[in-house]
């Protein structure tokens, strides 16, 4: 596993509860800014094997933006599961949920 990923693993497991954060967030904390599609990449794969809090993680404007209808809902409802609002069904309020500098 690279440095790169194993510290995009570490800032997902770090987002609190009721909080989300982006795939540009990630990307720039953890040292490569142009690689938000690695994040989304290093999700897929390997949520499920890290217990990783994926629902936390949304879109550079607050969206979901998962095309599954299936995974769309259970995004969806993990997130208001733990307080998080949804503004049209698909967005999150950055400036009321985001943790930490999001895009």
């Amino acid at each position: 596993m690279t440095s790169f990923t194993e510290t995009v693993i570490s800032l997902i497991r770090g987002i609190p509860e009721g909080c989300v954060t982006t795939y540009g967030q990630i990307a720039r904390s953890a040292g490569s800014p142009r690689a938000a599609r690695q994040v989304v990449r290093i999700l897929h794969s390997m949520s499920s094997r890290y217990q990783l809090p994926w629902h936390r993680v949304v879109s550079g404007n607050g969206e979901i933006k998962i095309r599954d209808e299936e995974s769309f809902e259970l995004q969806r409802f993990l997130l208001e599961s733990e307080g998080v609002e949804l503004n049209r069904d698909r967005f999150v309020d950055l400036d009321k949920y985001g943790y930490g500098p999001v895009d």
